[in-house]
């Protein structure tokens, strides 16, 4: 591999093969210049720019935080069973380094932070949040006293969210969190239920907006299903696509995007059953009573 841009004495872009990756390493880039040979006994890990990232925007980040902590959150990713794409992943990686790299240092000078939409990932997030919480605990066995405290495992959970959008920039997840606790509300004012947030048929309601938001997020909205099948959507569930509406209103609103018609016809169906299930849990409740 060849070197094409020096960061600091322990980051470098290298040329590899037909593509670029960014190394990492204490001592590869000590007065390395374009157009060496990496030592390859020197790199401890490679980044592989993902998604259309910009190679060099990567390797700024990466040079920004200590590569001990990079290979400590890799360790620690590892034993706290994320999945081999979450590890492998090298926006987030950076990402949850260089969040705890701050958070150490606020540790150690005495400043508390509190993280927003607390009750709000855990219910609405229930396997990242868990993630979050294994993760935290592998690294404090890692760092020893003193530990970080509880609630650093809701910042780390919004970062596992925030990987299947493929951004750094954690505001669209917190966006994305509050219009869902918003379309909940919405169903429920509607349909005159409680919808229980830990329960699996919420939970799939919730999978499939995340998937939306994903599209709205890609531009890659449903826009070319079958005509007779989104026909029969509208014309079966009247009350759930005003609903539906409702929702993509505030969507639109929130998110600055056109909804497609396609998309709101899905939705409808979404709605409809979550809200079915809602009545005929409630209603089994009345029965039992």
């Amino acid at each position: 591999m060849e070197i094409l841009r020096v960061f600091n004495n322990n980051v470098v872009l290298a040329k590899d093969g037909d593509g670029e990756v960014i190394l990492t390493g204490r001592g590869l880039g000590f007065q390395a210049k374009p157009g060496q040979t990496v030592d390859p006994a020197k790199v401890v890990r490679r980044f592989v720019p993902t998604d259309g990232r910009d190679p060099d925007h990567l390797a700024q980040m990466v040079a920004d935080v200590p590569p001990e902590m990079i290979r400590m959150i890799g360790e620690a990713m590892r034993d706290a069973g994320l999945p081999e794409s979450e590890i492998d992943s090298p926006t987030l990686v950076l990402a949850l380094s260089d969040h705890i790299n701050g958070a150490i240092q606020r540790l150690a000078k005495g400043i508390e932070v509190t993280y927003p939409l607390v009750g709000e990932i855990s219910n609405l997030y229930p396997q990242e949040y868990e993630r979050g919480r294994a993760l935290l605990a592998a690294i404090n066995r890692r760092l020893g006293a003193p530990t970080l405290p509880k609630g650093e495992e809701t910042a780390l959970a919004m970062h596992l969210v925030n990987a299947g959008f493929a951004t750094g920039d954690l505001s669209y997840t917190y966006t994305m969190t509050g219009v869902i606790q918003q379309m909940i509300d919405i169903i429920e004012s509607a349909y005159g239920v409680k919808l229980d947030q830990g329960s699996v048929n919420v939970g799939r309601f919730i999978t499939h907006l995340r998937y939306l938001f994903v599209r709205i997020h890609q531009h890659r909205q449903l826009a070319d299903e079958p005509e007779p099948v989104v026909n029969a959507i509208r014309g079966s569930y009247p009350d759930a696509l005003k609903c539906a509406r409702t929702i993509a209103a505030v969507l639109e609103l929130r998110l600055d995007a056109d909804i497609t018609d396609d998309e709101i016809a899905y939705l409808a169906l979404h709605v409809a059953r979550v809200a079915k299930n809602a009545q005929e849990d409630a209603a089994a409740q009345e029965s039992a009573a």
